[in-house]
């Protein structure tokens, strides 16, 4: 999740126009997916997701991010929290609405490989609260929000973790991860 040197992952309207991508970026989130099968979206940041990814990787004059991404979107089980929203089978959509921590308990528990969650912060709060989370990936870009929607909010008790690795992009970003002791 990228958030600011102050702790916001977007300011009070959601905004997320301060965050820095790059090439560099884009690769080493590739990998990350790589060695995933599952993505994880509350339902707003799910809607913005599947309006752009699928089709991403059509136009001609696309990326290699683009294709990429697209590609990998399109082939996951994408799972998002919502209360509102009807599962989709023939999009690899299920939704998560009324049981979270069994759910998610239980997802958890199937054969395959990473499941990652993408921005959403209010799904990662409810994740967070039911200490659903085994890593945190934060992409901490070089700027002070002074206000907006924090990265961990709602936490009762105090959260061990271990440092895992961080990386340095060219671009001042700083990835740290870290996992529940």
């Amino acid at each position: 999740m990228h958030v600011s040197l102050d702790g916001f992952v977007a300011g009070p309207n959601g905004e997320m126009d301060w965050v820095i991508l790059n090439d560099e970026m884009f690769d080493f989130v590739g990998q990350r997916t790589d060695q995933s099968d599952s993505a994880l979206y509350g339902r707003k940041t799910w809607e913005m997701m599947d309006g752009y990814w699928p089709t991403a990787g059509d136009s001609p004059n696309a990326s290699k991010h683009a294709k990429v991404h697209s590609a990998w979107y399109n082939k996951i089980d994408k799972f998002v929290l919502s209360h509102t929203m009807k599962a989709d089978p023939s999009k690899k959509v299920h939704v998560i609405g009324k049981d979270i921590a069994k759910e998610m308990n239980e997802i958890k528990t199937r054969p395959g490989k990473e499941i990652l969650i993408f921005g959403s912060p209010t799904a990662a709060h409810s994740l967070m609260q039911l200490d659903l989370i085994d890593e945190f990936w934060m992409f901490v870009n070089p700027i002070l929000g002074g206000k907006g929607i924090p990265m961990f909010e709602g936490i009762k008790d105090k959260v061990k973790l271990k440092f895992i690795t961080s990386h340095v992009f060219d671009n001042g970003v700083v990835c740290m991860s870290y996992s529940k002791v």
